[in-house]
């Protein structure tokens, strides 16, 4: 079972990969994974089913929380972006090239994401970041120190939210 689970694992990964190319969405792969893998899982096991199905449960109340969290993260980046405070900021950052905006950016990440928590921080800097730098490799290279400069600011944090 195991190794049915594992191929279906690194097939799925694999049309994840070629998104681009097979055009079909990743989340609807990721969800097909899941859904084999669960029912394998199922068939494949001890006939005591409430092991399973607890098991399953502990699983959706992760992702659960995890999808509620985010909704919440996503809500802050709204209510910021209809009161036109992303506008407000960029508006406040002035730099003269490239290299700047991506220094002034990381720091303001690093200490956002030592009150907020990373990924709250990480999906508001990015939001901002679509505002101020149009699409291209730049928008690439600054969103990767944002993500480095919010995990670094949490685990700077005194109570090291990493």
């Amino acid at each position: 079972t195991y190794f049915l689970m594992a191929t279906i694992f690194i097939i799925g990964y694999f049309f994840i990969t070629i998104e681009h190319i097979s055009k079909v969405n990743k989340s609807a792969i990721a969800i097909l994974m899941a859904v084999l893998c669960w029912i394998i899982q199922f068939k494949q096991g001890s006939p005591d089913m409430s092991i399973h199905i607890n098991h399953l449960n502990v699983q959706l109340a992760g992702i659960t929380q995890i999808v509620f969290f985010i909704i919440g993260a996503l809500t802050i980046v709204e209510l910021i972006n209809a009161h036109k405070g992303f506008e407000l900021i960029s508006n406040m950052i002035k730099v003269g090239s490239k290299k700047q905006m991506l220094f002034v950016v990381c720091g303001i990440t690093f200490f956002l994401s030592a009150i907020l928590d990373n990924l709250t921080t990480t999906i508001v800097m990015v939001s901002l970041m679509k505002k101020l730098i149009p699409e291209g490799e730049d928008r690439m290279i600054i969103g990767s120190g944002i993500v480095i400069a919010a995990n670094a600011g949490g685990a700077w944090t005194p109570i090291g939210d990493v």
